[in-house]
């Protein structure tokens, strides 16, 4: 901890050294406190190092373990939380039983009549990186746009291009599911299915299906149910609230989640162990006991390491990425429909660089960073700071952010370093009148 004075982190961050020690008293002398995170915390090449630092944070303050307190990270999406806990992760199970823990993995090998595999798998990133050795041939896309959504766009349409062959089961016909081989329309989970959804607060809650899917889209679980029939393996109905009771038997934290007691309740945070358990309002109370029963949280020590792609004389700019209130990623979902909120893609700068530069709102320029360049107009941001300015991944197909940002992916989470582009801008040679 030493070398981390207020005066480092102040040269650093640009925040001043004050402001930082107002922040730290508050905080950690505040009865409650929470700590709530998005994206710019976890995109980048350091991505666990920057949580573990928060959670040392909240541990060493107290904000662990009691209402009111504690740490959230807030979800881009209704049901990120709902992905992870039925395994959506390369080493966990449902319930996040790790699958390389023979005892864990024992009841899915018996409920299944298959013996479930005792490695971990690969997360996106890896996915990708074992396209490039040619030790994965074939890739079936669920509900997912890596070619306009990964951090080296050029990168990632070339290698998904290379696959002998690809499945993409999605809502829309997006860039990805134009390079595949078959394409499965799906329905819209929210309202075209029945199932459950999980909130960031652990709140697990029915979705209930109010319309049939257009045309031939189907449900998820129908298409999964029918081609493992047209496989030789007939699962029999494809019903949602069959496929929770076997997650319930099997993930112990889902237990008592009942279809009939989500319905009484409006939901139930996990864990909840059984049908007469209420579920746990806030995880961590036994730190408090004394004394303490099971192991006690570990501080884990970080050092700070600035961002892969690095300021200098021909980059000097920071571009951050990210989303506006009213679109979404790629704007598969959300490009369909008029918003009175939205415009379109812009170069967001602040007012100190627009007259250094001498920018002009509106005016259309040339972004320019290691890997690739793209066209856009300025837009004048107060609430930027000088040396950094803002893009999304919106409007992909007028402006391809994605082939400005760097692929450095942290070794830990796999996530790329989305957050810390180095750029410059470039005024574009006003035409000549004839």
């Amino acid at each position: 901890m030493e070398p981390y004075t207020l005066e480092y982190a102040e040269r650093e961050t640009g925040v001043p050294a004050e402001a930082i020690r107002e922040l730290a008293h508050a905080y950690a002398t505040a009865d409650k406190a929470m700590i709530c995170w998005t994206l710019g915390i976890t995109e980048h090449h350091n991505a666990v190092d920057n949580v573990l630092a928060l959670i040392n944070l909240a541990t060493l303050t107290g904000h662990v373990g009691k209402y009111g307190s504690g740490l959230n990270p807030l979800r881009g999406q209704n049901n990120v939380q709902g992905g992870g806990d039925m395994g959506a992760l390369p080493d966990r199970l449902p319930g996040f039983q790790h699958v390389e823990n023979d005892a864990l993995r024992a009841p899915f090998d018996a409920a299944w009549g298959v013996a479930v595999p005792p490695k971990k798998g690969w997360h996106l990133s890896a996915m990708f990186d074992a396209i490039e050795r040619g030790d994965l041939r074939a890739a079936y896309v669920i509900g997912e746009n890596p070619v306009q959504s990964e951090a080296d766009q050029k990168r990632a349409k070339h290698l998904l291009g290379s696959l002998d062959f690809m499945v993409v089961q999605d809502l829309f016909l997006t860039a990805t599911a134009e390079l595949a081989d078959v394409v499965l329309p799906a329905a819209a989970a929210w309202a075209e299915s029945e199932g459950t959804v999980t909130n960031s607060e652990r709140r697990v809650q029915r979705v209930r299906k109010a319309l049939e899917p257009p045309g031939e889209a189907r449900d998820d679980l129908w298409i999964i149910f029918e081609l493992a029939r047209r496989m030789g393996h007939d699962w029999g109905e494809a019903s949602a609230e069959r496929v929770w009771n076997e997650l319930r038997g099997l993930s112990p934290v889902h237990r008592g989640m009942s279809y009939e007691r989500l319905e009484a309740l409006g939901g139930i945070q996990w864990p909840c162990w059984d049908e007469t358990h209420p579920g746990e309002l806030f995880l961590h109370s036994r730190l408090w006991e004394d004394p303490v029963p099971g192991a006690r949280i570990p501080f884990v020590p970080v050092d700070h390491d600035p961002p892969v792609d690095r300021l200098d004389d021909d980059f000097p700019i920071r571009l951050t990425t990210g989303r506006r209130l009213d679109s979404y990623n790629t704007g598969v979902q959300t490009g369909s429909y008029r918003s009175p909120m939205r415009r379109g893609e812009t170069l967001d700068v602040s007012p100190e660089d627009a007259e250094r530069f001498g920018f002009a709102e509106g005016e259309r320029v040339r972004v320019v960073s290691r890997r690739g360049q793209v066209e856009v107009p300025v837009r004048v941001d107060a609430g930027l700071r000088p040396g950094l300015t803002f893009m999304t991944l919106h409007f992909q197909d007028d402006v391809a952010t994605n082939l400005l940002t760097i692929d450095a992916i942290d070794p830990k989470s796999g996530t790329a370093e989305f957050k810390a582009t180095a750029i410059r801008i470039e005024k574009l040679e006003s035409p000549v009148l004839a």
